[in-house]
């Protein structure tokens, strides 16, 4: 028997185990060996293997995500964890979900719709799980009135590297002990722990809701329309702003409650957008999606709210300057997604992210590289410059010393 049948064995012993294909790679770097659990515990002796071989690891769920971040340095271990499925508890009473990390986000919100409730979270990507969703600190427009996935989490489950399990938080809106570990594992990238199930806050479905849209000449105007909203009494759950290539931006103010309510807010969201504004039930097409794919470039922009405008702005200038589309959309809460398709030259993307990296920071934002090709990956530093790195750095040593999970897939390559 060879080193890696004996690796492959040991791990079968606890969970279901494979040799890798090509298929398994994480962006472009390739595996060696694929392991599924279904618990746990599962997970527990699976890192308890990889800890005895010395191994690295990267978890995967639906792979959505999967080549978002920097590439990892080495992937010994893909440790899937779609055998992690199904609600373990909804306590609807209480508006509390306990879920698997490997369940998909439509799942989720199958089952508590059955109970006229929602984890106010949007999904933009089909299939994304919960664990995948809470590794990447994925959020949409409803963001503005409910928070982010670090503000919904109020208990999670997660295996540290050397194997040990462990709990943080509760499943008690009001017990928030442990609650600052969820937010440290929201948005890691899995280089902290494996999250296995997790605690959220829940909200009731609404009643009703309308959308009130508008189209902006350019990104100034279309700034002063949401600030405007912003600073009203209409409480909108969201307001998405989307550039188009020639500079145009639709301004969309989403309202949401009882319908009597939801009907009053529209007509002032109207009075607020002024001409040309239009009313409808439905959502306009693309709210809330990412204005890129798998195969070109995506970055993600955050501002503060008086630096939307200028970042809007400065995406348009950008994008003639170097000659090369760049379609924006995003929340006029301070987060931002641009898209450029694929076969950019990796320079004038490079110019294009440092450029936007220059019209961030008087807003103190930050200009992430989600997804890009592997030249350009090679060009750019995906993560940018990084406030707080030592202390990022001192958190990973004491609760992955052996920089065991995902190595080198985080800021400054954590």
């Amino acid at each position: 028997m060879t080193p890696a049948d004996a690796i492959l064995e040991d791990f079968g012993k606890v969970a279901t185990a494979r040799a890798a294909t090509d298929a398994d790679a994480v962006a472009g770097v390739p595996s060696r060996w694929v392991v599924s659990p279904t618990s746990t515990d599962e997970v527990s002796e699976v890192l308890r293997v990889a800890v005895q071989h010395d191994l690295t690891v990267v978890v995967r769920g639906a792979a959505t995500k999967l080549g978002w971040g920097a590439p990892p340095d080495t992937v010994d271990l893909v440790l899937d964890t779609t055998g992690l499925r199904g609600i373990v508890e909804h306590a609807a009473g209480d508006l509390v979900v306990v879920v698997r990390a490997g369940t998909t986000m439509a799942e989720l919100q199958d089952a508590v719709a059955a109970e006229s409730q929602q984890l106010a979270l949007d999904t933009p990507l089909p299939g994304t799980t919960v664990g995948g969703t809470l590794a990447t600190g994925t959020s949409g427009p409803r963001r503005l009135l409910y928070g982010t996935a670090r503000d919904l989490l109020i208990g999670v489950t997660f295996v540290r590297g050397d194997g040990v399990v462990a709990r943080a938080g509760g499943k008690v809106v009001k017990n928030v002990a442990g609650y600052d570990f969820g937010k440290l594992l929201t948005g890691s990238y899995g280089t902290l722990g494996v999250i296995t199930e997790a605690v959220f806050r829940l909200h009731p479905l609404p009643a009703a809701r309308r959308a009130v849209h508008v189209e902006a000449p350019d990104a100034a105007t279309a700034a002063r329309m949401a600030l405007a909203v912003l600073g009203s009494q209409l409480v909108p759950t969201a307001v998405e702003l989307d550039q188009a290539a020639d500079g145009t931006v639709t301004v969309t103010v989403l309202v949401e409650g009882v319908a009597a309510g939801v009907a009053d807010r529209a007509v002032a969201a109207l009075a607020l957008l002024g001409d040309g504004a239009a009313e409808h039930d439905d959502l306009p097409e693309g709210f809330g999606d990412y204005p890129f794919d798998g195969s070109g470039t995506g970055l993600k922009l955050t501002s503060s709210l008086t630096g939307v405008g200028p970042v809007l702005a400065a995406a348009r200038e950008a994008a003639a300057v170097h000659d090369t589309p760049l379609r924006v959309r995003g929340s006029a809460a301070g987060v931002l997604y641009a898209g450029m398709p694929a076969g950019i030259e990796p320079g004038t993307v490079a110019a294009v992210v440092e450029t936007l990296r220059g019209a961030v920071t008087p807003y103190d934002g930050t200009v992430t590289v989600l997804t890009a090709p592997a030249d350009v990956r090679d060009r750019v530093d995906v993560w940018g410059p990084a406030p707080g790195l030592h202390l990022m750095r001192r958190l990973k040593d004491e609760l992955d010393p052996a920089h065991r999970l995902a190595p080198g897939r985080f800021v400054g390559g954590i």
